[in-house]
């Protein structure tokens, strides 16, 4: 099958499909038995260099649940450890960064991304591309927004005090420190797609802690120069807890608009406004319960989503590390069976 006729493209680009497309965020891994098999012992960030680990991680959920889209394992700090930050991803707690960034001095720190950093994400995207065929690959990266909590905070932060201080209280710094990680951010999508992803996302993880105002002044304009500099694939943008940004969100620039599981998709698709195709958004949660539940909830969010000019079916978020492996694959299922077109 040409990559250009896949049900997951084509819903990007707003194309009529043969079938829902669905894929899950953090499928290739987490969940899965093989995965936590060939994780055992190997540090995240370890992982995330090993071509031979990324490819295989990659493909496991493509074979076992049959999902439309592949999304290249790695994790949005993978561009910042390459130049050289110091930081490490700590079980049970994520991204740990030893000398947080709160002054000018410490932008010295954010190096341009070279080519030669990240040799290894473009030689296992050549290597995955050829594996998979007709299934497209979906390359992503860090917005600078979440990447910027974690270099100020010095890790997960509930409140985002230092971030939100700097932002508010020190707006050129603010403004040097995201037009470091907006470059960083860009020339990461580039090579991935340069490399043959099919697709990109940006994952602005923890940007629903800001106001519509707020986002569009200190943040949209770096957003948005990121989804103009990449050409030639579909751009999904996605955070959590952005039901009061997805209008402006759907301004920066993308695609697609990931949704998470607090808006319903027909109410997401009058925020965001015509032009756009929509992802998501069960929330993952669900799938730990019966079955049943799971595909009363499953096929509102399909009746939901042909509210949109386009529908890619994924999760609110994450796939949750507990979330039985068959339940899935029966969702997978569905959706094929459910949103397939007359």
């Amino acid at each position: 099958m040409n990559l250009d006729d896949s049900a997951f493209l084509r819903a990007c680009r707003r194309q009529p499909v043969p079938h829902t497309p669905v894929w899950y965020m953090r499928q290739a891994g987490r969940s899965l038995p093989e995965y936590l098999k060939i994780r055992e012992g190997v540090p995240m960030l370890t992982a995330c260099a090993t071509p031979d680990m990324i490819v295989e991680i990659t493909l496991q959920p493509v074979r076992r649940y049959g999902v439309d889209a592949a999304v290249f394992f790695s994790d949005i700090v993978v561009p910042l450890k390459a130049i050289g930050i110091d930081l490490d991803i700590k079980p049970g707690v994520g991204p740990v960064v030893a000398d947080p960034i709160r002054d000018a001095r410490g932008l010295e720190a954010l190096r341009p991304l070279e080519p030669d950093d990240v040799s290894y994400v473009t030689e296992s995207i050549r290597a995955l591309t050829g594996e998979l065929g007709g299934t497209p690959l979906i390359g992503f990266a860090g917005a600078p927004f979440t990447l910027g909590s974690y270099l100020i905070e010095g890790g997960p932060s509930k409140n985002h005090d230092h971030t939100k201080a700097m932002m508010y209280g020190a707006p050129k710094l603010w403004h040097a420190l995201m037009e470091r990680l907006t470059a960083i951010v860009l020339e990461h999508l580039r090579l991935q797609v340069a490399a043959g992803a099919s697709a990109v996302q940006l994952f602005d993880s923890w940007v629903g802690a800001v106001a519509p105002a707020d986002y569009r002044e200190f943040i949209l304009p770096h957003t948005r120069r990121i989804f103009e500099g990449i050409e030639g694939v579909p751009r999904i943008h996605f955070g959590v807890g952005t039901g009061e940004l997805l209008g402006v969100l759907g301004e920066a620039g993308a695609d697609v608009v990931g949704v998470d599981w607090r808006v319903p998709l027909d109410e997401a698709a009058r925020r965001v406004g015509p032009g756009k195709a929509l992802q998501g958004n069960l929330d993952p949660t669900i799938l730990l319960a019966p079955w049943e539940v799971v595909e009363r909830r499953a096929r509102e969010v399909l009746r939901q989503g042909a509210a949109a000019e386009g529908h890619v079916f994924n999760l609110g978020h994450g796939v949750l590390p507990s979330t039985d492996p068959d339940q899935l694959k029966r969702l997978t299922d569905l959706v094929h069976e459910a949103g397939s077109s007359a």
